[in-house]
């Protein structure tokens, strides 16, 4: 009998009140598209799906001659499944998380610290920095994305330095003048005024903080109420975040930070430092193993300004060049490869026409996970135990140098996520 090496996997669901509710959540309906026996309940959040062996939601495999095993424990016995390259540079570890999220409400200003970083947050602050890796992260949108990610050029957020009194009141005088008189030509210049500048606004006193925004939402209401342009304020950005998180200084961000819109098959990469918030939309989304996320707003959890302040890029761009972008493979037209400078992990966007009939998920030196989006096929490989049923939201681990045969027959053909890792 030949070893089974590719098997379809049962995904946990973590239901974070900043979740898409019922059946809204794409999330929801990926899961109950994948087992028909899940009932969406329509007043619970579903937030995310964890695809991979993170110990709080060890995927469950799905397979009656792999009795009763996790993915993680299933690797630990068989880690040549990752592939040798992928297996020595990871300890025999699959190296990523692969998920789904649905964000209804604002999901932290936060950032990654990098593996230098992470190593002394974790030594010096185990409680909440529970690991020594750093943690890039890529998503991708499924439908229309919102999210901030990265510092505005400074010439916008000079712009809304003098049209947003209440933002100028909280940084001050002298810290918004400094970032007035920088110039271009002075790239170290530009990002250690922008550095004082978002600093001063993170440490505000509370109480005159609250007292800043509340004159803030009152002026914008009031001004939005009487029909005027609200836009030199961010002011329906900045009226749906406060509704979301009264009082809190990650409001303010939104004039720091770029808002960016990706549109379906788009992607945002964060790497180390990199200061983002995801917004609202739904989208896969890749990560390194890691739980180490730095705090300042936006969040019930804990918040750490200083150090947040301290590690962040402060190197402007335009919310144009924080979209990542895919790139087409030479060797088949079908996949779009997305491939962040970090060796942790890419994505492959699958996109099969209905004219195809026959489809090769082709084998690869790495393990992977096979997420579909969209469509139906039947799936075989000589690694199955038997054939796969293969329909919106379906996953399976796809062990290294395996391939799948799969046998469409869905009308409007298939959309597939493959995460994976390519060193």
């Amino acid at each position: 009998m030949a070893e089974i090496r590719v098997f379809p996997l049962s995904c946990a669901v973590q239901n974070y009140a900043w979740g898409k509710v019922g059946s809204e959540s794409e999330v929801a309906k990926l899961v109950a598209s994948g087992d028909p026996l899940v009932q969406i309940q329509p007043d619970q959040p579903y937030a995310e799906l964890w695809m991979g062996t993170h110990p709080r939601g060890d995927a469950l495999i799905r397979d009656n001659r792999i009795p009763q095993k996790t993915l993680g424990q299933w690797i630990a016995d068989n880690p040549a499944c990752l592939g040798a390259k992928v297996k020595d540079a990871f300890q025999g570890h699959l190296p990523f998380l692969f998920k789904v999220l649905s964000v209804n409400t604002a999901l932290s200003v936060q950032a990654h610290p990098n593996k230098e970083l992470a190593a002394k947050l974790h030594a010096q602050f185990p409680e909440h920095y529970p690991d020594a890796n750093h943690k890039p992260e890529m998503a991708i949108a499924l439908t229309c994305f919102e999210g901030l990610c990265g510092f505005r050029p400074v010439e916008e957020i000079v712009s809304f330095l003098q049209n947003v009194p209440e933002l100028r009141a909280l940084i001050g005088e002298v810290a918004a003048e400094q970032l007035e008189r920088s110039g271009s030509d002075d790239p170290r210049g530009v990002s250690a005024a922008l550095r004082i500048c978002f600093t001063r606004l993170m440490k505000s006193e509370k109480k005159f903080l609250v007292d800043q925004l509340n004159m803030l939402v009152k002026r914008i209401s009031q001004e939005a109420a009487e029909g005027k342009d609200t836009s030199g304020s961010n002011g329906d950005l900045l009226l749906r975040l406060h509704s979301q998180y009264p009082g809190d200084i990650g409001c303010f961000t939104i004039y720091f930070l770029n808002l960016v819109r990706l549109e379906a098959g788009e992607a945002m990469f964060l790497g180390a430092n990199e200061p983002h918030a995801y917004l609202h939309g739904d989208c896969v989304e890749i990560m390194a193993c890691s739980d180490n996320t730095v705090r300042a707003g936006l969040t019930p959890k804990f918040i750490d300004v200083l150090t947040l302040c301290e590690m962040l890029n402060y190197t402007p761009a335009p919310s144009s060049s924080k979209i990542f972008p895919a790139a087409q493979s030479q060797l088949d037209p079908y996949v779009y490869l997305y491939d962040p400078p970090v060796p942790d992990f890419a994505i492959m966007r699958i996109e099969i026409p209905a004219s195809i009939k026959l489809y090769l998920i082709s084998a690869m030196d790495s393990a992977s996970i096979l997420l579909v989006i969209q469509g139906t096929a039947v799936g075989t490989s000589t690694a199955a135990a038997s054939e796969m049923s293969l329909h919106r939201g379906s996953v399976l681990f796809i062990s290294a140098n395996e391939s799948i045969s799969l046998h469409l027959s869905s009308p409007d053909g298939m959309l597939l996520f493959r995460a994976c890792c390519l060193l």
